[in-house]
């Protein structure tokens, strides 16, 4: 028996083989629950070479990887900024597995364009990230919470922030801005909706080895970021998507409303 047997989760953003989402939706699978993986349906010409490599098919590899588990996995192709893309994620999750009782809100904006000085940060640029960011998590959060309130018997919410949630530093405005959101609003969600036995989290990784950090020169940079933290790695996408994982289990029932930095202790503040 897993601890989140009889369990439904939906993991935004989950569609790459290196990432968060992938790691998350997977280690809840072995928990138990079945999961619903949403992406943007990126094109294949737009797949990193390790995913070509191995004929990565996005959110139907991690699918494929949750029934390997032993459990059910819808896939769906999701802009979490879009309210109607949103509730159609919450009805077919409930047309296929009847619930809903777990959220991972994990999708974000691809790292790049967005880390320029303020003058050189283009206003469309910012407004995506903060669209995906602060209004998907919004948007699914209510959406989810809806069911998860009817339903009567609780649930778990994860917001994935970032270290950059906790400290800012040049040229991430919009990255701040939208991480630094996340923690407050976690805290407000924490407090609402603690009566109806739901917990809600935030989950604040550091340097992790994903797809995102791909801009990042493997050579010289990547090891200076490890050499940084003081015990001297960079993080895995199975450490974070386990303990997003753990979040969601019965043993982490009292942590509610928290930012938990998960980083090799680069970032302490609370």
């Amino acid at each position: 028996m897993g601890d989140l047997d009889g369990k439904v989760a939906i993991v935004t953003g989950a569609g790459r083989l290196r990432g968060i989402g992938r790691a998350a939706a997977v280690e809840l699978a072995r928990m138990g629950a079945d999961v619903v993986i949403t992406g943007t349906g990126r094109s294949p010409d737009r797949y990193p070479p390790d995913e070509k490599a191995v004929g990565w098919r996005d959110v139907e590899s991690t699918a494929d990887q949750v029934r390997e588990q032993g459990r059910r996995a819808l896939t769906l192709t999701v802009d979490v900024s879009s309210a109607d893309d949103v509730q159609m994620m919450i009805d077919r999750t409930v047309e296929e597995f009847g619930r809903v009782d777990v959220l991972i809100n994990n999708a974000a904006f691809a790292r790049g364009p967005d880390r320029v000085p303020i003058l050189e940060l283009p206003e469309d640029i910012f407004q995506r990230v903060v669209d995906i960011k602060i209004t998907g998590t919004f948007l699914c959060t209510k959406a989810a919470i809806e069911r998860m309130i009817a339903q009567g018997d609780g649930g778990k919410i994860v917001n994935i922030s970032s270290t950059a949630g906790k400290r800012g530093s040049a040229s991430t405005l919009a990255y701040n801005a939208s991480n630094f959101a996340l923690v407050g609003m976690t805290q407000s969600m924490a407090r609402e909706l603690g009566p109806y036995g739901i917990n809600v989290n935030c989950v604040c990784p550091g340097a992790v080895d994903t797809h995102r950090m791909d801009d990042i020169d493997r050579e010289v940079r990547w090891g200076e970021m490890a050499e940084a933290t003081p015990i001297g790695r960079n993080g895995t996408d199975d450490e974070v998507g386990a303990f997003c994982a753990y979040l969601c289990s019965d043993a982490a029932s009292w942590i509610h409303g928290q930012s938990i930095n998960i980083n090799g202790g680069t970032v302490m503040e609370h």
